[in-house]
């Protein structure tokens, strides 16, 4: 088992940045691979970014890409999303996730354990 907490959402102006946090507790965190994602209300969740288990791999949807930065303190057991160049688009409750092997990273409902969100509002 292992409990995620985000934190760092917040409100900002479009152009601006914020950075996200994932804390891990329980089982060690490197086992995990860890996904972002968003949603709006009555929206599905999409997908923002995801890291394997050691690092090595990064995954970004095409909206974020060159934008959004995901990486990982596994000695923090904390997997962060450093978001730049924030737009209104990207208004939403992010959420991360976290699964026990590096597959099928940019499918949610391949996750097995989610926090309870953020929220980031971009004003424009």
């Amino acid at each position: 088992q292992v409990q995620l907490v985000e934190s760092g959402g917040g409100l900002v102006p479009a152009g601006g940045s914020l950075r996200l946090s994932c804390a891990a507790s329980g089982r060690t965190s490197s086992t995990y691979a860890v996904g972002w994602f968003r949603q709006a209300p009555g929206n599905e969740r999409e997908f923002v970014a995801a890291i394997s288990r050691n690092g090595a791999n990064t995954y970004y949807a095409y909206s974020v890409k060159g934008r959004f930065t995901i990486d990982r303190d596994n000695a923090k057991n904390t997997v962060y999303l450093q978001m730049n160049s924030l737009k209104p688009e990207d208004t939403d409750v992010y959420y991360c996730a976290a699964r026990s092997n590096d597959y099928f990273l940019t499918l949610a409902n391949k996750y097995n354990y989610w926090g309870q969100g953020t929220r980031v509002t971009v004003s424009s």
